[in-house]
């Protein structure tokens, strides 16, 4: 589980296909991992992966077909900046919220307009999410928690802090270019519960 509060942000020092999926070589970057191990999980831009290997700079994962195929991380340039964060512990404060790193699907930055010192972005999503996305509920968008300030049936709206963007890639995310999207898991566990045979 993670909290959706970035704690670095690196960058995807290669690609290499193997086997049929690929391995991902990902510069640190900003985020302290002195104590990393092998088998933890890391959150990439919200997605959920295994350290396989590790140098003092650098951390590798594998990337299934499955995570490949429903995030950005299959068409994600090489150097592009990537949002982290490492799990959280039992005794963690909760800042963001429950995040599950399992990405829900994709959506693209629409617009990114100025709001005083603040910046209101919006961005698509997949008819098939935008039912879980509720006013002043939360979204994860590339592995950072936020809080929906408005919904329509094209997408969804947020308020970006300056610390928010100076702190995260989305100094680096411009409009058009694709995000990894993580609705709430209350909605989705809710919906399961009303529909589950009696």
């Amino acid at each position: 589980m993670f909290t959706g509060l970035i704690e670095g942000v690196g960058r995807l020092a290669t690609r290499e296909s193997r086997g049929g999926d690929a391995r991902l070589r990902i510069d640190a970057g900003t985020l302290a991992f002195n104590d990393v191990v092998l088998g933890e999980s890391i959150s990439v831009n919200g997605t959920c992966l295994t350290v396989v290997a590790f140098d003092d700079r650098h951390f590798e994962v594998d990337a299934s077909n499955e995570t490949l195929a429903l995030t950005t991380l299959g068409a994600l340039p090489v150097g592009h900046a990537v949002n982290l964060e490492r799990a959280m512990r039992p005794d963690d404060r909760l800042g963001g919220h429950l995040v599950s790193g399992h990405v829900d699907g994709i959506g693209h930055v629409l617009a990114i307009h100025d709001d005083a010192r603040a910046q209101r972005w919006k961005f698509s999503a997949p008819a098939s999410l935008l039912k879980y996305i509720a006013r002043k509920g939360s979204i994860c968008v590339d592995g950072v928690s936020l809080t929906v300030n408005a919904i329509d049936d094209g997408g969804f709206e947020v308020a970006l802090i300056p610390h928010t963007v100076s702190h995260t890639a989305f100094s680096q995310t411009r409009a058009g270019d694709a995000v990894n999207l993580e609705v709430d898991l209350v909605a989705r566990y809710v919906e399961r519960l009303l529909h589950a045979p009696k």
